[in-house]
């Protein structure tokens, strides 16, 4: 990710309803979220969720599929794990020591299989 990418993506998640919308789809991953059920659920009209949707999908953040009448909105992971790395890629000057807090607390996103094994 260059950081122009890096801009527009924290740009799209610079206001309220759309970083809410975000970390809504991205609780809702595999399965995504129909748009006007997504208007519903963050309390905003189906025509402003329509713009704030245009935002994140044009930063990348999110992809929409059309099903029947409805389009299906899901998070793109991948593009957050590039976005996150992006921010990270020079953590702390690469000093393991001041990283592993945030590591630490990153670490529950893993499998559980994973975080017992780094505890033991």
């Amino acid at each position: 990710m260059d950081e122009l990418a890096a801009l527009t993506a924290l740009s799209a998640l610079s206001q309220a309803t759309r970083l809410q919308t975000f970390k809504l789809l991205v609780k809702s991953e595999p399965e995504g979220v129909p748009a006007g059920e997504l208007a519903r659920l963050i309390g905003a009209p189906q025509n402003t969720m329509s713009a704030h949707l245009s935002i994140l999908a044009n930063a990348g953040l999110v992809t929409g599929e059309r099903r029947g009448r409805s389009i299906l909105y899901r998070a793109d992971l991948p593009r957050l794990r590039e976005l996150v790395l992006f921010l990270l890629k020079d953590c702390c000057g690469g000093r393991a020591d001041l990283c592993a807090p945030l590591i630490a607390d990153l670490s529950p996103c893993r499998p559980p299989s994973t975080a017992v094994e780094q505890r033991a």
